[in-house]
């Protein structure tokens, strides 16, 4: 049987066990196993199996993972989420739609300790979902603007996405997490620009709350900068060339912890939340890492991601047109791929293909990581969608999709702008680290 075929099968089995719903890491441990052994032997495939797991365990830069999972499990925990929400919601709140913009300003500001899609919508939703409700605001808004708003858990650094992003394609972690911040930025403004729209065309869905005084506003602002000092600590201190992103995310775990404690926060069942939480999302991803350094030499072996590569490239549409249709595959595999499993499978094809086109890869990476995050709140798979659905279990399944589509459309002009200017992503690396 040729190489190829043999590269077809893996791919058919692999889809398979992913719709049999499959855990992914494990789909492409098995697959990358099996297939590397009808390659070249069982020898060779356990060779491969244990040599890829041990260099993935012990490769450095993926500590920053665990420190800043557990930094965002802190941040949880000792309440400084409900600070963030409560400074935006006693600065916009009484306007019409104050309470989902809010919900967007909490999410972007959580986002920068956490890292992780799921825990901003899990942790915000928690706290902004029973507030909306009592204000009476529209399932559908509420739901969406905590289910768009925790994606931006991956874009905003420190971002799981973006790391794995720099692992697989060799880049460099501290410039794609300041490549991911002004993007961040802009994406967070049209999500306040989409929930002034909904909100001008049906009012009744966005009431507007109650009106805080000056000194409520100031009192909540006071207490929320201790979240905005941990991250200028860690993201300013990776900018200014103070601390590595390793050095950054144990600074911002140390300084996170030091105000639990100092927040009596910290009770025994919370402490075992956090590591179980911390030791959950660091397995998961490392999973996902081992399987995907199996996977892909077998997929190397095959020849395939070098056939794709090269029609890719010979095609007659562009520069542009060969990006436009990476992005739609991106789009439609959105629709029934989980994020990391969509990284982790297609980019030994695609980054091939932007590094030939002479695009930049720490671009290319922020946009990557805003496609994923459309698919994360894409029907029918929708993780984020799933995870609001279990804090809202109230509200059905249809509801909460249909209020994430103003959202889901901001993030596709957001998209055009950084194809438009690809300068918004790269300029703050290119200051950081000349060009």
């Amino acid at each position: 049987m040729s190489a190829t075929a043999i590269g077809f099968i893996g791919l058919f089995f692999l889809f398979a066990f992913l719709f049999l719903r499959m855990p992914v890491a494990m789909a492409m441990l098995v697959v990358g196993f099996f297939g590397t052994a009808a390659m070249n032997g069982f020898p060779a495939a356990l060779s491969s199996l244990s040599s890829e797991t041990f260099e993935v365990a012990v490769t450095l830069p993926l500590t920053v993972i665990p420190l800043f999972v557990l930094m965002g499990n802190l941040a949880g925990v000792s309440g400084m989420s409900a600070d963030l929400f409560n400074a935006a919601y006693s600065w916009v709140g009484h306007k019409r739609g104050g309470l989902a913009s809010a919900t967007i300003a909490g999410c972007a500001g959580f986002a920068a300790l956490s890292g992780s899609s799921i825990a901003s919508a899990i942790t915000m939703g928690r706290v902004a979902l029973p507030e909306m409700k009592r204000f009476g605001y529209g399932d559908a808004l509420a739901t969406g603007a905590v289910a768009a708003g925790g994606t931006l858990g991956i874009l905003i650094p420190p971002s799981t996405g973006l790391i794995i992003y720099a692992i697989l394609t060799e880049q460099s972690i501290g410039r794609l997490f300041m490549a991911g911040i002004i993007p961040g930025i802009l994406l967070t403004i049209l999500f306040l620009v989409a929930i002034y729209i909904v909100t001008r065309i049906k009012p009744e869905v966005g009431p507007a709350g109650e009106a805080c005084t000056m000194a409520e506003k100031l009192s909540t602002l006071k207490r929320s900068m201790t979240i905005v000092g941990i991250v200028l600590a860690t993201i300013g201190g990776i900018y200014l060339g103070v601390f590595t992103p390793v050095e950054a995310a144990g600074v911002g775990a140390v300084l996170t912890f030091l105000v639990a404690l100092y927040r009596r926060s910290l009770d025994k069942e919370k402490v075992q939340f956090v590591i179980l939480q911390t030791l959950q999302t660091t397995a998961t991803v490392f999973m996902i890492l081992i399987g995907a350094h199996v996977f892909i030499p077998f997929m190397a072996l095959t020849g395939l991601p070098t056939d794709l590569v090269t029609f890719l490239v010979n095609l007659d549409v562009g520069k542009t047109g060969i990006l436009f249709l990476i992005l739609i595959t991106y789009i439609a595999l959105g629709t029934f791929l989980e994020g990391l499993a969509m990284l982790v499978l297609t980019l030994p094809v695609v980054f091939d293909v932007i590094t030939q086109l002479e695009m930049s890869p720490i671009w290319f990476g922020i946009v990557v990581v805003i496609v994923l995050e459309m698919g994360l709140i894409s029907p029918p798979v929708g993780v984020n969608v799933f995870v609001v659905k279990s804090v809202a279990q109230d509200v059905p399944m249809g509801t909460i999709f249909r209020g994430i589509w103003p959202f889901w459309f901001a993030m596709g002009v957001c998209l055009m702008f950084l194809v438009a200017f690809p300068e918004i992503a790269t300029f703050l690396p290119n200051t950081m680290f000349g060009n």
